[in-house]
C-alpha cells in the first residue's frame, strides 16, 4: 500500500530502446507512490511531455541514437526544467559524466545494476543525494581531486575528505566512519563547503567541484 502522507513521485522516462523503456515503466508503475507520467523515445517527445505535465524526476538514457542526454539537459533547462535527473545508461566515459554533472544531473545509474537498486537511487536523488557508479566516480576523482592552491579560499584537509565521500555517494554516517569523526562534524563540514561554494545540495557541490577543474577533462 502507498503511504498517503508521502507525495506521489512523478516520473518521466526517456530511452530510445522500447523494450527497456516499457519494462522499466511497468516495473516503476507497480512501486507504491510512483507514477510514470510518460515514457518517451526521443528528446522532442520528452520536451513535449514536460510541457504537458510536471515531473519530479527524469530517468534519462545517455545514448539517444544520433543525439544524447547532454543535448536533452541543455534544451530541458532552457525550457525551465526543475526536476531531478538520473541518467540511466549502459555506459558513459568520464568526460561525458563530467559534462552531464555540469549540466545539472543528480546521478548516473548503470543499466546492468538491479531494479531494486534503481528504486533506491530514485529515492536518494529525490532526497537531495547524489548517485554515481562507484567505478566511474573513482575514475573521475583521479582527475577531479580538489586543489585550490591558487585560490584565496582553500579547502581544508577535513573538507577535502568529506568532499571525497560526497563524490562517492556516501551517507554522512559512512563518511564519518571513514574519516574518523562524528556524524555531526560531517554535517558541519558540509555546511562549510556549501558556504564556500555557494550551493545548497550535494549534487550542486559535485557539479561545482568538477566545474573548477573542467580544463582537466
Amino acid at each position: 500500500m502507498s503511504d498517503p502522507t508521502r507525495p506521489e513521485v512523478r516520473i518521466l522516462l526517456v530511452d530510445d530502446h522500447a523494450l527497456f523503456r516499457e519494462s522499466i515503466a511497468r516495473l516503476l508503475s507497480t512501486e507504491p507512490g510512483f507514477n510514470v507520467v510518460a515514457h518517451c523515445d526521443s528528446i522532442e517527445a520528452a520536451l513535449t511531455a514536460l510541457r504537458k505535465a510536471p515531473v519530479d524526476i527524469v530517468l534519462l538514457d545517455f545514448d539517444l541514437g544520433r543525439r544524447d542526454g547532454g543535448e536533452f539537459m541543455r534544451l530541458a533547462r532552457q525550457q525551465g526544467l526543475t526536476a531531478k535527473v538520473l541518467v540511466v545508461t549502459a555506459g558513459v566515459d568520464k568526460k561525458q559524466a563530467a559534462d552531464l554533472i555540469r549540466g545539472g544531473i543528480s546521478g548516473i545509474f548503470m543499466k546492468h545494476d538491479s531494479a531494486a537498486l534503481l528504486i533506491e537511487g530514485i529515492h536518494d536523488v529525490l532526497a537531495g543525494k547524489v548517485w554515481f557508479d562507484r567505478e566511474l566516480l573513482q575514475e573521475a576523482m583521479e582527475i577531479a581531486t580538489i586543489r585550490q592552491e591558487s585560490s584565496t579560499e582553500q579547502f581544508t584537509e577535513r573538507e577535502r575528505q568529506v568532499l571525497s565521500g560526497v563524490f562517492e555517494g556516501l551517507l554522512n554516517k559512512e563518511i564519518a566512519e571513514r574519516v574518523g569523526i562524528s556524524e555531526s562534524s560531517v554535517k558541519a563540514t558540509l555546511q562549510q563547503l556549501f558556504a564556500k561554494t555557494g550551493v545548497r545540495t550535494r549534487s550542486q557541490l559535485v557539479r561545482i567541484a568538477l566545474e573548477q577543474h573542467k580544463n582537466q577533462f
